[in-house]
């Protein structure tokens, strides 16, 4: 799979594009897309509102814009290119601060948020937003397992083993023969 994370016009640091490409490339796993191409950008809010006033008619910044390649006309060449999400890391801070979660929870809930919309998923209605919301649980709660295990796979390869004991009967042998 091919990820690529960018900043633009942001100088927030609350996330870093490294943890951003790590939590993609294991959402498109738990998604089984390992041949997906996936662009993030992680931006400030002028650059997102600019982005929604002149796609979505609507002039104010958002949280989160998906860009799919495979809607509309010629879509079906989009082949494993994905498209386009678009993260305003000034509006997941303040959505994050008002929620009283961490602001890298909130950047990785709209990750995913935006990846379901790239496929095709929409919250139109109830039920659809009840159906996305389970999806993006699903995803993040994937995201979690994958990172408890790649922490506990850090943690084994740092302690070291304990030191190999001699058996009794080698102690006392050697114990003798010194003697």
């Amino acid at each position: 799979m091919n990820v690529s994370v960018m900043r633009e016009n942001t100088r927030s640091r609350v996330v870093t594009t490294a943890e951003i490409q790590r939590a993609a490339e294991a959402m498109l796993r738990t998604l089984k897309l390992p041949k997906a191409e996936l662009s993030v950008v992680l931006c400030d809010d002028a650059t997102i509102h600019a982005l929604n006033r002149d796609y979505r008619k609507k002039n104010k910044p958002t949280d989160v814009l998906a860009f799919a390649l495979r809607e509309g006309e010629g879509g079906h060449l989009a082949g494993d290119m994905l498209g386009d999400v678009i993260i305003s890391l000034d509006t997941a801070t303040r959505q994050a601060r008002e929620r009283g979660i961490v602001t890298r929870d909130e950047v990785r809930m709209l990750l995913a948020h935006g990846l379901l919309h790239l496929l095709g998923w929409d919250h139109r209605d109830d039920a659809e937003d009840a159906r996305m919301r389970a999806e993006t649980d699903r995803l993040l709660a994937a995201l979690a397992r994958s990172e408890a295990r790649a922490k506990a796979a850090v943690a084994k390869s740092h302690t070291k083993p304990a030191p190999k004991k001699k058996p009794a009967a080698k102690k006392a042998r050697a114990k003798r023969a010194t003697a």
